[in-house]
């Protein structure tokens, strides 16, 4: 069962309005969204509904055509905002892993803490090291990511975000590129993660991890949110008809 946020919770993310296209092409139309500090958000929506470049956005990895997007208040589209700073807060976790193939697993989870964190490297090593802990892979961090399963390479994508020590983490389908007996225990690391405070957004087609680990559940239809609320709410009685039929092809 989701852990109870208290309510006056300041807002870590905060949406406003927000639009992308790419072209002639519009993809987000208008989205707004509020997010608490310790809050689970699940994303759930067909393939194409914007949700991972809804995701991206939030990140700056693609920059919004209009909107505003906070960070504990402040408008991070704003001209000389240190986005770099703000990445460092604001971590993301991508389908593909995205590590260093030429470095081993300790590397892969010191350097950005090294290079953007300018921490020392015997810093950087212990805060590596507690965290590949914590995901399962401490008595791999000699193996370069080829040795690795897909699994574990996404259980070292999410170490690595953690070492820089984030406000929020952003999952993009964390488990899509995975064969299906991996998903498991990536999917544990991440439900974990959602008890201890750490803001999560993800983005998922594991609807049992949305229903079971969020605290509120968005529904992303045509580039808008069409739907959202708690997770009882949106799996049992879902109001539109788009969602009662997204969820009638999921789970069947």
């Amino acid at each position: 069962m989701p852990h109870q946020k208290d309510a006056l919770s300041q807002h870590v993310i905060e949406v406003r309005g927000l639009h992308k296209s790419f072209g002639d092409n519009p993809i987000l139309k208008g989205i707004d969204l509020q997010v608490s500090a310790g809050e689970v958000v699940s994303i759930i929506g067909a393939s194409g509904s914007g949700k991972s470049t809804f995701l991206r956005c939030i990140n700056l990895l693609e920059w919004p055509t209009s909107g505003e997007i906070l960070f504990q208040g402040e408008n991070v589209l704003e001209r000389g905002y240190n986005i770099p700073a703000y990445r460092e807060k604001v971590g993301m976790v991508f389908q593909q892993f995205n590590l260093f193939s030429n470095m081993n697993v300790l590397q892969n989870c010191m350097v950005g803490q090294i290079k953007v964190g300018r921490k020392s490297k015997e810093e950087a090593r212990l805060t590596a090291m507690d965290y590949l802990e914590k995901v399962g892979l401490a008595q791999y961090i000699h193996a370069k990511p080829r040795q690795l399963s897909g699994g574990q390479q996404q259980r070292v994508a999410i170490a690595r975000a953690l070492c820089m020590e984030p406000e929020a983490l952003l999952f993009d389908e964390p488990t899509s590129a995975l064969d299906p007996e991996m998903v498991g225990e990536v999917l544990k690391v991440i439900t974990d993660l959602a008890h201890t405070g750490l803001t999560l957004m993800v983005v998922t087609h594991e609807m049992a991890f949305a229903r079971d680990v969020s605290d509120r559940v968005l529904f992303m239809d045509d580039g808008v949110i069409a739907e959202e609320g708690e997770p009882a709410g949106i799996f049992t009685n879902p109001k539109s008809e788009r969602l009662r039929e997204f969820l009638t092809r999921f789970l069947s």
